[in-house]
């Protein structure tokens, strides 16, 4: 799994974005992410269109770690709630390989079961699966992410950093195909820790 890095970003503007690995595309490869001309401007209360992406085009192949790098407000959030569907861009055409999941800035926004069993098993109640399948999942899940040991752990005694980890574990555990992280220390932990990269290939 190849870890690239987004460059040449800057405020209220991305350059059509590029990746510095050496890995080649081909017709064959399958793709998780790809936009061309993406745009997307807000509406301020005095009336003024401002631009936060403009002209945005990016093509992630399937099975690649990717970083998003800029400064502050250079819109690198915008883009990946773009890409997670909870925004809608202005205008430009895109498509993100489903099942999808978003990982949030701020896990309380995501964490809200009171045991982290419970939270990882939260997304599989509509996909008809035994209960010894979905303690299966959670379960290879949580080891995937290094949170074995919390399993019946009430989400309210840990950490921010755990809290990100079982958001983490309950995308995989949806088996989801394209994982967005906003949050460059849990991308860095990911890069770091291949424990689930052998059993959950995007």
């Amino acid at each position: 799994m190849n870890l690239s890095t987004l460059a040449r970003t800057s405020l209220l503007h991305l350059s059509p974005l590029r990746s510095t690995s050496s890995t080649r595309d081909n017709a064959t490869e399958s793709v998780a992410i790809e936009g061309r001309n993406i745009n997307f401007s807000v509406n301020t209360r005095q009336g003024r269109i401002v631009p936060i992406l403009k002209d945005c085009s990016i093509r992630i192949p399937s099975g690649q770690l990717w970083m998003l790098l800029g400064p502050n407000g250079c819109g690198k959030s915008t883009l990946l709630k773009i890409l997670a569907g909870l925004l809608t861009p202005t205008n430009g055409a895109l498509y993100v390989r489903r099942p999808k999941s978003y990982v949030f800035q701020n896990p309380d926004h995501q964490v809200v079961m009171p045991t982290v069993e419970a939270d990882v098993a939260f997304g599989l109640g509509r996909l008809n699966l035994t209960n010894s399948e979905v303690r299966s999942r959670v379960s290879k899940a949580l080891e995937a992410v290094g949170m074995s040991e919390y399993l019946q752990r009430p989400v309210q005694t840990l950490s921010g950093g755990q809290k990100q980890r079982v958001a983490i574990a309950g995308a995989l555990a949806e088996a989801c195909k394209v994982l967005l992280l906003d949050e460059t220390r849990v991308c860095r932990w990911c890069s770091i820790h291949g424990r689930w990269k052998s059993d959950y290939a995007w």
